[in-house]
């Protein structure tokens, strides 16, 4: 999983409050619910979901089915009411018995959470047939938004980037699609725009790192939440990974035609190397901000955790988890529920109980950010098992024998949805 909804949030509240860029879209966001200030039944959180609600709901929704839960029937109607009819999901939508118009933004990011979420609850929900077609909708809207690439924007039409990109080859992956086979009318598939944002061994300040876009002179410049979220696509892997075995240690090759899976190993190395000293990743500080020192990010860190189990270096990424229980539950408790799934997730990729997280009991938490979820029980714990070794990770062992060598240990690893 990555944070890029984190991430847009702040951006677009930041542009809205200093009146430069994209000021139309920011400023045109709805408000929660203008006319009574309350929150939406159904929705987690109790902070404005202008940027978010969907991303924070998708991700508690992946969260809870990685436990054992499914969510209660009112969040999974909410979730499905924010579907615009062609298939799309924006950020949030206050009032959604309103269609979507041209004004309506639509959000690859917040739409490829939503199939990944939807997919996962489905089969437990008490409309399993309208799940399904809000999934396929979901997926059919993201290819005719596909750039001529192979890869995604933050909005349809946006150039691609790897965040984007990797979300989207997450919601592939969770409906059991191979991103070879979702090409652009060129012929372009998803690896082919993810590989162009790959940094070489060779690179001094980013060996193996994904940057997140090029810069305006084409200049690529390492970024540890693109790498996190890269790594997991060119492994195939949607936001729910888990350990990979047998254990590898982390390296950085270049090959004289770049892999996907070559090119995620190598962000794996970066990973390592990165949280080698500190065991967490630094956000810079945002435009305008009058503290320019760096701070810890929580979010990035947990996805840096989760990348590197499934690429088989849990061992390299415990550290970083040690340093989240000791140090995420203000973070988590302010942030809400996308931050509890997130950390959630963390622990499940290394097998780590996420009830007893240092002083935080995880999944207590987040259940109680939303409507009560229906109580865990071994046949939906062993049904979301099933689902994680079915469609795409078939195919992947099948069609991909040229990684034996870097170990085909992670290849058998599944999915949790």
């Amino acid at each position: 999983m990555n944070t890029v909804r984190r991430a847009a949030a702040t951006a677009l509240a930041a542009v809205a409050v200093l009146g430069t860029g994209a000021v139309g879209q920011a400023s045109a966001a709805p408000s929660p619910t203008p006319s009574t200030g309350k929150l939406p039944a159904g929705l987690y959180g109790t902070k404005d979901p202008t940027y978010d609600g969907v991303w924070r709901q998708s991700l508690s929704f992946l969260a809870q089915r990685a436990t054992g839960y499914q969510p209660a029937d009112q969040a999974v109607e909410w979730l499905l009411g924010q579907q615009c009819d062609d298939g799309a999901f924006p950020s949030y939508r206050a009032d959604a018995t309103k269609p979507c118009d041209a004004k309506t933004m639509r959000d690859t990011n917040a739409t490829a959470a939503a199939v990944q979420a939807l997919a996962a609850v489905r089969r437990q929900s008490a409309a399993p047939e309208k799940a399904d077609q809000a999934v396929k909708a979901g997926s059919d809207w993201l290819r005719s938004v596909q750039n001529k690439d192979g890869g995604w924007g933050y909005s349809a039409g946006g150039a691609s980037d790897a965040n984007s990109t990797s979300v989207v080859v997450g919601a592939l992956a969770a409906t059991g699609v191979r991103p070879t086979a979702f090409t652009s009318p060129e012929g372009r598939s998803p690896y082919d725009a993810l590989l162009t944002f790959a940094l070489p061994c060779s690179d001094k300040e980013g060996p193996g790192a994904f940057a997140y876009q090029p810069d305006k002179a084409g200049k690529l410049f390492a970024n540890a939440d693109a790498t996190a979220a890269a790594t997991l696509a060119g492994l195939g892997k949607s936001m729910v990974a888990t350990k990979a075995s047998p254990e590898q240690a982390p390296t950085c090759t270049d090959l004289p035609k770049p892999t996907p899976e070559r090119a995620a190993l190598n962000g794996a190395s970066y990973l390592a190397k990165t949280l080698a000293t500190t065991h967490h990743l630094v956000q810079p500080p945002m435009p305008g901000a009058t503290d320019t020192a760096e701070q810890p990010d929580f979010g990035n860190t947990a996805d840096a955790v989760v990348a590197l189990s499934a690429a088989g270096a849990s061992k390299e990424a415990m550290p970083a988890l040690e340093w989240l229980e000791k140090n995420s539950a203000a973070w988590a408790k302010e942030s809400g529920p996308a931050a509890y799934a997130q950390l959630i997730l963390a622990a499940r990729a290394t097998e780590t109980d996420p009830r007893k997280f240092g002083s935080v009991d995880l999944v207590e938490q987040l259940n109680a950010a939303g409507p009560a979820p229906k109580s865990p029980d071994t046949s939906a714990s062993s049904t979301t098992a099933d689902e994680e070794d079915s469609g795409f990770d078939l195919w992947w062992i099948i069609g991909i024998g040229t990684v034996v060598g870097v170990g085909i240990g992670f290849l058998l690893s599944g999915r949790k949805k």
